[in-house]
């Protein structure tokens, strides 16, 4: 589909941090506003009384005349009848945090790491949030400068974590990259303090476990209780150096062997690997480094978490094996920051409020001519496996939101029913499906993106600025009204301004810095 936006040439704290952060629980924040979810759920072999997506009608692509048999267009954008978008649930962030690094070191960065929805999905919401388990759904959008076209958001949000609450202890097996490349600063002695840090934040009842890899891997640690034990830990720390190749591969199988001799019933079991992912040695294609561990991941259901280090990092390879590891990355560019998110957005929640948990919307074709989910390209579902609960979805934690956004092109003097957002997971404990859903109409739309509700407005230029580091790449196009980077950093700027938020405030200086490199 053509696409009738500017286009424009373009030309281990923080994470650990945040990797404690989601692993232990969950960083995020809600909506300020828009369609709110209903209170119906949904159980298979229930009385249907939630409302229910449309049902599947293919696999996307304009329709615009005649098709030759087998002909199909691309899956980006949704042709009359098929009105069907379906994702598993992600709440990476590794892609804008590298984003940032790079633009930081004077570099535009690689379009192929710009992932729009971990640009979207960086920035605290404030949706409305369940009581319990489950999810809220909220529905909004707003007009773009483009005739027709709007930007619709989908805001799920979990319970918020309580930090004191109770919760389920932790099994932590890190994998940590001690390669030559983790000497860089930054990177091994980033991991070291962090690893401190969150030895002295985890509870009595949790335990570590530490792996280490270069060109061979070796478990440093056996799984440990913290409780008496601390000091044991922080030596295990302590003593990492780097020494030679990076044999990720072996890392990654050593560290789940540690984690399946270490297993804790009733525990949050994970693997986190901390890495500049720049595998040298031994397996370096993720298929085959997860099918080497793929009967613990399903026997035992440990995940991989995936925290990313270092100015050359091998994006790609972490997102992938966190991705097919049912897991999450993250990036960690400093201190500072790394300190923000461990030590003050830190949930104590180890539990997971659902497993396997996807989204589906439904756009009403009698409202809706056109439409593109931003983002998501390794996350998304057939639309016929929604309900299909042997396919994999997301994990979700208490604490979390996932924002996706979509481009949508109403049918002119569009009025009435625009799309029904309907989100499905399964209890972390007896697997029994759920759902929940929310609405939007087309007179919910606000009149302009940039006078849109803060979180809308937040989101759609986050949205933009991804847009624009990837649209030189013919692969990508850009999203309707699109503002050129200059205009785009002005308006970041004075968002900023009016928020006075100092993620805000960061999201405008590299919008400014990526504006001087074009």
């Amino acid at each position: 589909m053509k696409w009738h936006g500017t286009r424009r040439p373009a030309g281990a704290l923080l994470a650990l941090a945040a990797a404690g952060c989601l692993l232990v629980g969950g960083c995020g924040a809600g909506s300020d506003g828009g369609s709110k979810a209903s209170d119906a759920s949904y159980d298979r072999g229930g009385d249907g009384s939630a409302p229910l997506p449309a049902p599947d009608r293919g696999s996307g692509g304009r329709y615009d005349g005649e098709r030759d048999e087998g002909e199909r267009d691309s899956r980006e954008v949704a042709p009359d009848p098929d009105h069907l978008s379906t994702f598993a649930l992600d709440v990476d962030t590794a892609s804008y945090g590298y984003a940032r690094r790079t633009l930081a070191e004077g570099r535009l960065p690689d379009p192929s790491t710009v992932r729009p929805e971990e640009f979207v999905n960086s920035f605290r919401q404030d949706y409305e949030r369940p009581d319990g388990d489950g999810f809220t759904v909220t529905v909004d959008g707003a007009r773009t400068e483009e005739e027709d076209w709007s930007l619709v958001r989908v805001g799920l949000a979990t319970r918020a974590a309580d930090p004191d609450g109770e919760r389920p202890p932790a099994a932590l097996t890190f994998v940590i990259d001690i390669s030559g490349s983790m000497a860089e600063p930054g990177r091994l002695d980033l991991a070291q303090d962090s690893l401190a840090t969150m030895t002295d934040q985890l509870r009595d009842d949790d335990s570590v476990a530490v792996v280490t890899f270069s060109d061979e891997a070796e478990t440093v640690l056996p799984m440990t209780r913290l409780g008496g034990n601390r000091g044991e830990v922080h030596d295990a720390v302590d003593s990492l150096e780097p020494t030679d190749s990076t044999n990720l591969g072996a890392g990654v199988e050593t560290g789940y062997e540690t984690a399946v001799e270490g297993l804790r019933e009733g525990a949050t079991n994970r693997v986190v690997l901390v890495s500049d992912a720049l595998a040298n040695t031994g397996d370096t294609d993720a298929d085959a480094i997860l099918e080497r561990i793929a009967e613990s991941r399903r026997e035992h259901g440990i995940t991989l978490f995936g925290v990313g280090v270092g100015s050359d990092y091998g994006d790609a390879l972490m997102e992938k094996l966190a991705d097919e590891g049912d897991g999450h990355t993250v990036y960690v560019s400093g201190e500072e920051d790394a300190r923000e998110v461990f030590c003050e957005q830190l949930p104590r929640n180890i539990e997971l409020t659902a497993r396997d948990a996807k989204a589906q919307v439904a756009f009403d074709p009698e409202t809706v001519a056109e439409f593109r989910l931003v983002g998501y390209d390794n996350r998304r579902v057939a639309d016929e496996d929604f309900r299909d609960d042997r396919v994999d979805g997301g994990e979700v934690g208490p604490g979390h939101t996932v924002t996706a956004l979509y481009a949508v092109r109403t049918r002119p003097g569009a009025d009435g029913h625009l799309a029904t957002a309907t989100v499905r997971w399964l209890d972390p404990d007896s697997r029994t499906p759920h759902e929940e859903t929310g609405d939007l109409e087309a007179d919910g739309l606000a009149g302009s993106v940039w006078s849109a509700r803060r979180g809308l407005t937040v989101t759609a230029t986050a949205a933009y600025f991804a847009d624009a580091l990837r649209s030189f790449d013919h692969r990508y196009s850009a999203l309707p009204g699109a503002p050129g980077l200059g205009e785009l950093s002005e308006r970041a700027d004075d968002l900023a301004d009016r928020t006075e938020d100092e993620d805000i405030r960061g999201l405008a200086e590299a919008i400014r810095a990526a504006n001087r490199l074009d």
